[in-house]
């Protein structure tokens, strides 16, 4: 296949949350996120992992972005602390918290690389949280346009591409209905009044870059795992349909379309949010591009006892190590197949659900049990294959017709990864926790070599 493509022009980033890197937790006035409140409790993260240093990025954005630079990319996908600039996230603001990210954009900058900025990855001010319980309250929709405006105003004269919101689905799934994630709620009706808020948060702020800075580029990034059936079966079929519906088509189809999906909307009746006039033109307010995350697949079977979906989502639980499955699969340390047509099929189900707009594939990636050499080395082909493998579709599909524009690796370097702490690595570049030694890994080296042959094109 090959990466035929590509062009020069072609995006070649890597990106990371705030959360998951900077660490300074308290540092310099900055308040507390729900994340920071959810990661301290004791069993919430494997291992009682903390976020508190991560990966101490907040002390170390010269070398850091030294590393981008060796690596060769083009541009760095970052996300803003909303805590960090505005601690109680509303009202005062933290100019020592504008200040690290006036140092990390001017350091990008000068070496020419072109910062992407994330609004929102999921670290809501604690406070928010515990005034007005989070995104489930309106009001912080409003609060979060009034952060927003403070973003662009700080930042607009540098930064010209910003995103709006990282995985709606994401964040309010596994942090309102599953709980796995901050602020660990167990509640349908939080599930979907989170996520219309987040929407109508998104397209406030998408009003408000394209106010401040026409020529400014703006979207918001989805998440996409498509839902295949577990068996070749009417029933799994349906089954598959709705878990559709409530992972992937609950984002995409309101953006574009401004309405959720039918037959989902329909069985959940007694826990769907209350739409005001305007909502859906604002949430389908245009964007400039939208992002794409795309990991793995998952299948679904028939269920009887699940009151919404009906359906069972046939999850793997994450080992201690990369392996093959049953059925001969590879997987990731995180129990994740390894599934690049699937790429390849959100790349176009994309294309069609918003008429071929500009695509950016602004999370890819995967997690494997890298370990350092004694040679100071990282050997980590299986994550070198999968990459190829994900990047060959995405090239595919450009050749076909779809308007991708970029990539941006998951991630960087290895960090704070969510409920599963520092046992997951997803990293180009090897980090050493206890000493915080930043090491290339060979996949980092690989993907320096693909940016300067499609470069020298």
């Amino acid at each position: 296949m090959g990466y035929q493509g590509f062009t020069k022009d072609f995006v070649f980033g890597s990106a990371t949350a705030a959360f998951q890197i900077e660490g300074a937790a308290t540092t310099d006035g900055k308040g507390l996120s729900i994340w920071d409140k959810f990661s301290n409790k004791k069993g919430n993260i494997r291992n009682n992992d903390s976020a508190d240093t991560a990966c101490d990025h907040y002390n170390r954005i010269e070398e850091d972005v030294a590393l981008m630079k060796a690596l060769g990319l083009s541009a760095y996908r970052f996300s803003l602390s909303w805590p960090r600039i505005m601690p109680d996230g509303e009202g005062h603001i933290n100019e020592e918290g504008i200040a690290f990210y006036d140092k990390l954009i001017d350091e990008l900058l000068k070496n020419d690389i072109t910062p992407w900025v994330t609004l929102f990855h999921w670290d809501l001010p604690l406070a928010l949280q515990d005034k007005y319980k989070g995104f489930q309250n309106r009001k912080v929709v409003d609060l979060f346009e009034a952060y927003t405006k403070i973003a662009v105003d700080r930042f607009g004269d540098r930064v010209k591409n910003w995103i709006t919101i990282n995985e709606p689905f994401e964040f309010s799934c596994f942090g309102h209905l599953l709980g796995t994630h901050a602020p660990g709620r167990h509640s349908v009706r939080a599930y979907f009044q989170v996520m219309h808020n987040v929407l109508l948060a998104h397209g406030k702020a998408l009003r408000i870059i394209k106010a401040q800075l026409p020529d400014a580029k703006a979207g918001i990034v989805i998440s996409m795992t498509p839902v295949h059936p577990a068996a070749d079966s009417p029933k799994d079929t349906k089954a598959a349909k709705m878990a559709n519906q409530l992972m992937n088509d609950i984002t995409l189809m309101p953006l574009y379309e401004g309405r959720y999906p039918e037959e989902l909307w329909r069985r959940s009746i007694l826990f769907r949010p209350r739409i005001k006039e305007g909502d859906m033109d604002l949430i389908t307010t245009p964007a400039d591009f939208i992002g794409l995350n795309y990991y793995s697949r998952e299948k679904a079977s028939y269920s009887w006892y699940m009151p919404i979906l009906k359906a069972s989502i046939s999850g793997t639980e994450p080992p201690d190590g990369q392996f093959i499955d049953k059925e001969g699969k590879q997987r990731t340390s995180m129990g994740w197949e390894i599934y690049p047509e699937g790429l390849y099929e959100c790349l176009h189900h994309i294309k069609r659900a918003g008429n071929n707009p500009d695509i950016y594939i602004t999370e890819t990636g995967g997690a494997f049990d890298d370990e350092l050499s004694l040679g100071g080395t990282v050997n980590d082909e299986l994550r070198i294959s999968l990459l190829e493998k994900y990047l060959e579709q995405a090239s595919s599909a450009i050749e076909e017709g779809v308007n991708l524009k970029g990539i941006f690796i998951w991630s960087l370097m290895d960090n704070f990864e969510w409920a599963e702490g520092r046992s997951k690595r997803f990293g180009l570049i090897h980090v050493d926790y206890k000493t915080q030694k930043r090491t290339i890994k060979d996949s980092g080296y690989w993907y320096k070599n693909l940016i300067g042959e499609i470069r020298g094109k």
